[in-house]
């Protein structure tokens, strides 16, 4: 629940404690004095959306801070704790959570969670878990039949959540079969393309069987047999100066007349020059021979060899073009086969998935058959309590029926709920949508949501003039349910009317004040004779009529004998 809530600067209220606590608080005060900033200043702590124009006037930021009593280790606290803020243990397994966010006239914002900065979201994740806000816009949102489908499955507890949850399930797996299936029946004529194109390419590629790096080998052969004859002259010519046959000086035969010279000597550093001369020599011998085995190369060279290479050089430069270079060939070789295998099978794939898919409808029909089930045996009870709350709401001769007919599957079923009031005997039942007034729908939301509590309790409700269209003796049955809500709920209620403030135990009155200049509320608690003369006023306008008074302090008797 909400312990306390400051606001700062927010709309007309310049500076506001509100100090709430358990049960029912009422939110009284005249017109415009800002009782709707209070439910604008909860918005905001729930990570609505931010509008700088809530920004009073002439302020630079408009702030907001709540402290709220949470579970010590339930799931608010947790989600605190992992946007890094602090979780404050007050005893009895409870804690306090601090929220705030502020809001600058340049439409800048900032929110913080247990006393750290944290994103807006992390507010709105907490919302569901810390109040249910019903205003006007609410009570258009249950003209919806989304929303009325939501709540008859709160109402219906576990036996519908069970099966909601098997029928998405199974929806979820019939949709992925589908939706493979069809992906693959509307793609076969295009896989079966590709098939045979990766066929036809994987054939010239076996047929030519490239190896890697084949192609760098051929060039510098190529190059070499381009120039055979400068290429045998340079061997030639470096033989000869080596190793010469034809009798001339060479270098082999100067470095042996050399090595002996020194040799004879007998001189031990010479000896040392000659075993260098010598090695010198060993290696002259060995390039020498190196330079035979060339010439028998080029000897053994045809004409024939160049053109072989060339023609080699045609095919892998082939491949090179057709796929960008003869290593992607080569990757395709590779993995294409695999490829193939794949888009072979389609044939068989197509017929499996057609069968799981119309295994997993089957499955479908029975989750959804199950759901629909427990939907109408909820909706049946459902009408029933909320009909039986109606009638004590001065709704005496209203009847609430909660309709489950076939709809448009979705992952939420395929049922379409639609909650019919007939306000008076004889009435053809009519959707809530279409056929109640501002004040019916007002009186089925509060219905509802006393029920609902029974079944699927909520720590905080906020309601903003949920009396609106109502008075009377309807006033005071709302103002009764109200309080009954609040024995297991904290109450905020934002009122005009005396007859549903009355059963509140905590009375709020936003205050509205001038200088002159500028206008600006402020909020107080109301006790004693204050609360009697705001009753007196909310009853007939003049806080000192004696006859309001009287009314007020009957008022405030019947509200002290609910609670």
């Amino acid at each position: 629940m909400i312990e306390q809530m400051h606001l700062r600067d927010l709309g007309v209220i310049a500076d506001a404690t509100l100090p709430i606590g358990t049960g029912f608080t009422a939110i009284t005060g005249e017109t415009g004095a800002g009782k709707t900033m209070v439910v604008t200043g909860l918005g905001l702590l729930m990570g609505q959306r931010a509008d700088s124009g809530a920004v009073r006037s002439g302020a630079g930021q408009a702030s907001v801070e709540g402290v709220w009593i949470v579970p010590e280790q339930g799931p608010v606290a947790e989600r605190v704790r992992e946007a890094g803020g602090e979780v404050e243990p007050i005893g009895d397994g409870r804690a306090e959570v601090y929220l705030g966010r502020t809001i600058s006239s340049e439409g800048r914002g900032r929110a913080t969670v247990g006393g750290r900065t944290a994103p807006a979201g992390v507010l709105a994740d907490l919302a569901d878990d810390l109040v249910v806000v019903h205003g006007q816009s609410e009570q258009l949102r249950l003209r919806s039949a989304a929303a009325q489908r939501d709540a008859l499955d709160r109402f219906g507890g576990a036996a519908v959540a069970r099966a909601l949850a098997d029928y998405g399930r199974a929806y979820q797996e019939w949709r992925s079969l589908d939706a493979e299936l069809t992906m693959l029946e509307n793609d076969r004529d295009q896989r079966a393309r590709e098939a045979e194109d990766l066929r036809i390419r994987l054939a010239e590629i076996e047929a030519a069987a490239p190896v890697a790096g084949e192609d760098q080998q051929l060039a510098a052969r190529a190059e070499r047999l381009s120039n055979v004859e400068e290429v045998r002259l340079a061997v030639v010519t470096a033989h000869e100066a080596l190793s010469s046959e034809a009798g001339a000086p060479d270098v082999t035969t100067l470095l042996a007349e050399a090595r002996r010279a020194l040799e004879r000597v007998g001189d031990a550093a010479l000896a040392e020059l000659a075993e260098q001369l010598a090695e010198v020599g060993y290696r002259v011998a060995d390039v020498a021979a190196a330079l035979s085995g060339q010439l028998a190369d080029l000897d053994e060279t045809g004409p024939h060899e160049l053109a072989a290479v060339e023609e080699r050089r045609a095919v892998l430069a082939g491949l090179s073009r057709a796929h960008g270079s003869l290593e992607a060939a080569l990757e395709l070789l590779e993995t294409g086969s695999a490829r193939l295998a794949e888009l072979d099978d389609d044939s068989d794939r197509i017929e499996r998935l057609a069968a799981e898919r119309t295994a997993a409808a089957e499955r479908l029909d029975d989750a959804a058959d199950v759901l629909t089930a427990a939907r109408t045996d909820a909706a049946a009870r459902l009408g029933e309590a909320v009909t039986h709350e109606l009638h004590a709401l001065a709704l005496p001769d209203a009847t609430l029926t909660v309709s489950v007919t076939p709809g448009t599957p979705s992952v939420s079923g395929r049922d379409d709920v639609t909650i019919l009031l007939a306000p008076h005997p004889g009435a053809e039942p009519r959707p809530v949508a279409r056929g109640a007034s501002g004040g019916e729908l007002s009186r089925v939301m509060l219905a509802l949501e006393v029920v609902l509590a029974g079944v699927d309790p909520v720590p905080t409700f906020v309601f903003d003039e949920v009396d609106a269209g109502i008075g009377g003796a309807a006033a005071i049955e709302v103002g009764r349910r109200l309080a009954r809500l609040a024995e297991n709920s904290q109450v905020i209620a934002v009122t005009h009317l005396a007859q549903v403030a009355a059963f509140a135990g905590n009375h709020l009155s936003v205050v509205k004040g001038t200088d002159g200049a500028v206008t600006a509320s402020s909020v107080r608690r109301l006790e004693g004779a204050e609360r009697e003369a705001e009753m007196a006023r909310l009853l007939s306008g003049m806080p000192d009529s004696e006859a309001a008074l009287a009314h007020a302090r009957e008022l405030l008797d019947t509200g002290r004998t609910a609670r």
